[in-house]
């Protein structure tokens, strides 16, 4: 119906705008000179960014960039090997970000390391791949999102794998691993599978669980997410290397001509037309931070008890500012032009136009610092920075969740069973462990990750769980909230509160996490909290990174949980399934008080690197931020696609979840643009185009009013109405 889009050419001459590009795409290298324009701009190439960025790309007509503030990796050992899972954490892949000091624990910040490179956290994560429950999709659904549930999130799960069974039928019966092939992908890029190597200790610790009371899932990527199970890695069946989003969603399409993108460039604002910017945010900042890391780097991933230690080896801007608005998101529609970049922050910015849209995609905690940054944000929070406000949008950087971790320490003495210790305390064992896995691609050494968990239900460990959900329904939804928050904020965590009181009764819902590492370390998370954080920028410089405040067991509930956990631990170290394994019980000791767990909680809390919820996919009355088609509330263009958009946080590692989201965002996005590239609406556009040029080419039009920032958009709208 349409002539190619190479027939754009034909008119460029006739055409008054300088920035139109009509450069024909073809195969490229990574970070390669730009386009003028791009169709679609991907803020951030971690999970979520490359996955937009390949669907999208997949289109031939379109042109598609993302930029990312990272560089690429480079292929290193501590990357790749399973075994140096969590040893690049504070290396320079890392943000090096940090909390704000967590005064409801014991005052000190906390690192938050997210990942600053091509393929983002899934460079630096744990490898584990589990989805959470239904339940926790079910609830996004009824929070206002039709479409989120576990049915419509399942196609996306499936999409993102192949999965690869267990290698070997004895062991997928000794440490319980079964799977529906309904749920799993056969084609997917990501590849899913196990280590070619188990601890014996893992059918210790699920024997015990069972014989307290808790179950082994049949397969915890099945949608029934309580109990124990040995879940699966993003790891290659092949060679036992991590299968990350660089080396699944980017590598092997790198000669694809429309596929685009740039690292080491940090986006700075979203253009938004006719909203003015801050002089800080638009201009070099020479003499402070130059990079947008943090300050305070991991010295160690203290608490997993992960593998041997190890180290990560060694344009001009021309977008003008007019006026100001300062607009509702009910009623506002504002358009998105493109986005500000520079490689730091004492480098000229330049811009870049979308004549489509632009598609978030940082990071629960970059992406809602961008949105703040460019006028998108409580206003208050924007007014005390001199940020012109675009659209007044309470929930950016609000509802921020996590799950926080406490570590244990019951060291197993018992030499008899082989233990991931060895391999940092035997410098004999180690080496022969290495040589096994660089030749055969077997051993110790193709498991680093901590695949052996349990996510326990509340009821199923502590007969305090009806009293510990009673108080928590009593609680006014302000008593344990920042103060000042918006009432739609207020209204949206009551009805989250009102959801996890109900679903933690459940005996088929998880509360809290256990990672095993089968050395003696039960390390517990909290899965569903209670407490919400916040993250706001600090200044309006761009490259100062934000304040990000996860108020980690503010509500006491969590902290009960957990409490509950640590005394469910040393019921399961007291089964006769692990008394053989001889744990000494050092932290907790065995007879510590509640006064003494509660210390060590208060000084051992971390993250588990899931922040999330900070751009939540909720009704605006419910402080949301995006709506179920993740466009920006007040933004007729933008969208957000991360950890960010989800409203409440699910009982998984996220990575998985991540991928799912993403992929469904795609499919959003390529069918709401539909209009662009079919004839669905050829009535209201040959009505565009009466009073122009008859035979003028369509694809050619709507290139042309998307470039122009709205010249015919009178005419458009007209048209519309018309038909």
């Amino acid at each position: 119906m349409y002539r190619s889009r190479l027939a754009l050419t034909t008119f460029a001459a006739c055409l008054p705008f300088s920035t139109l590009s009509l450069v024909h795409i073809h195969g490229r290298d990574l970070n390669a000179p730009l386009l003028d324009s791009y169709d679609y701009i991907v803020v951030g190439c971690g999970i979520s960014g490359l996955v937009v960025t390949n669907r999208l790309s997949e289109d031939p007509s379109v042109s598609v960039l993302c930029i990312e503030a990272g560089d690429p990796d480079r292929y290193e050992p501590i990357i790749q090997a399973p075994v140096y899972v969590g040893a690049d954490i504070g290396g320079i892949y890392d943000w090096l970000l940090s909390t704000t000091p967590q005064t409801q624990l014991d005052g000190a910040p906390r690192p938050m390391p997210q990942g600053k490179v091509l393929g983002g956290g899934s460079i630096l994560n744990a490898m584990c791949w589990n989805r959470g429950g239904q339940d926790d999709y079910d609830t996004w659904a009824a929070l206002g999102n039709p479409g989120w549930d576990w049915e419509g999130m399942l196609p996306y799960f499936i999409k993102s794998e192949t999965y690869t069974p267990v290698y070997s039928a004895d062991i997928a019966r000794e440490y319980s691993i079964n799977y529906n092939p309904l749920v799993h992908g056969t084609s997917g890029p990501v590849q899913v599978s196990y280590p070619r190597f188990f601890y014996p200790q893992s059918t210790n610790l699920f024997a015990a669980l069972n014989y307290l009371g808790v179950p082994t899932e049949f397969d915890p990527n099945d949608g029934s997410s309580a109990g124990a199970a040995f879940v699966p890695s993003d790891l290659d069946p092949i060679n036992q290397t991590r299968s990350d989003a660089r080396r699944t969603y980017f590598d092997p399409y790198v000669s694809r001509p429309n596929f685009h993108v740039i690292t080491g460039q940090h986006v700075t604002r979203i253009l938004i037309e006719g909203v003015a910017s801050n002089f800080v945010v638009d201009n070099p900042t020479p003499g402070g931070n130059e990079d947008g890391n943090g300050m305070n780097g991991v010295t160690s991933n203290e608490g997993f008890g992960f593998g041997p230690g190890g180290s990560t080896p060694a344009l001009d801007n021309s977008t003008t500012a007019r006026l100001l608005r300062r607009q509702s998101p009910s009623t506002s529609n504002l358009r998105i032009t493109g986005v500000e970049f520079a490689a730091s922050a004492s480098d000229t910015r330049r811009s870049i136009t979308a004549t489509r849209e632009v598609i978030v995609a940082a990071g629960s905690l970059h992406s809602a610092q961008l949105l703040q940054l460019s006028g998108i944000g409580p206003s208050s929070l924007l007014d005390s920075f001199d940020i012109p406000v675009a659209v007044d949008l309470p929930g950016v950087g609000n509802n921020l969740q996590d799950h926080c971790l406490v570590g244990t320490f019951y060291p197993y003495n018992n030499a008899s069973y082989p233990s991931p210790t060895q391999l940092t305390t035997n410098a004999t064992y180690n080496a022969a462990a290495e040589f096994e896995y660089n030749t055969f691609k077997t051993g110790p050494w193709t498991a680093g990750s901590p695949n052996a968990l349990a996510f326990n239900p509340l009821p199923l460990i502590t007969n305090n769980s009806a009293s510990i959900l009673s108080g928590a329904d009593d609680q006014d939804p302000t008593e344990f909230l920042p103060a000042g928050l918006d009432p739609t904020l207020v209204a949206g965590y009551t009805l989250q509160k009102q959801s996890l009181v109900r679903r933690l009764a459940e005996t088929n819902v998880a509360s809290y996490e256990i990672i095993n590492n089968n050395a003696g370390s039960l390390t517990l998370a909290v899965m569903h909290p209670f407490s919400r954080g916040q993250c706001y920028i600090r200044s309006a410089d761009p490259f100062e990174p934000p304040n990000i405040d996860p108020r980690w067991l503010t509500n006491p509930v969590d902290r009960q949980v957990l409490i509950e956990a640590l005394l469910f631990n040393r019921q399961i170290l007291a089964t006769p399934a692990m008394l053989p394994l001889q744990a000494a019980q050092f932290v907790p000791a065995v007879d510590d008080d509640e006064v003494a767990l509660n210390r060590i909680i208060n000084t051992g809390i971390r993250t588990e690197f899931h922040p999330s919820g900070t751009c939540a996919m909720l009704p605006l009355e419910q402080g949301g931020v995006v709506d179920p088609h993740l466009r920006v509330y007040g933004a007729q263009n933008l969208r957000v696609v991360d950890a960010g958009i989800f409203p409440m946080i699910p009982a998984a590692h996220l990575q998985a979840v991540v991928y799912a989201v993403a992929e469904k965002a795609a499919d959003i996005i390529k069918a709401d643009n539909h209009i662009l590239i079919t004839g669905e609406f050829d009535d209201i556009i040959s009505c565009i185009l009466e009073p122009l040029r008859p035979d003028i080419d369509v694809r050619l039009f709507l290139h042309i009013v998307n470039i122009s920032g709205g010249i015919f958009q009178r005419n458009l709208e007209f048209c519309r109405i018309k038909y």
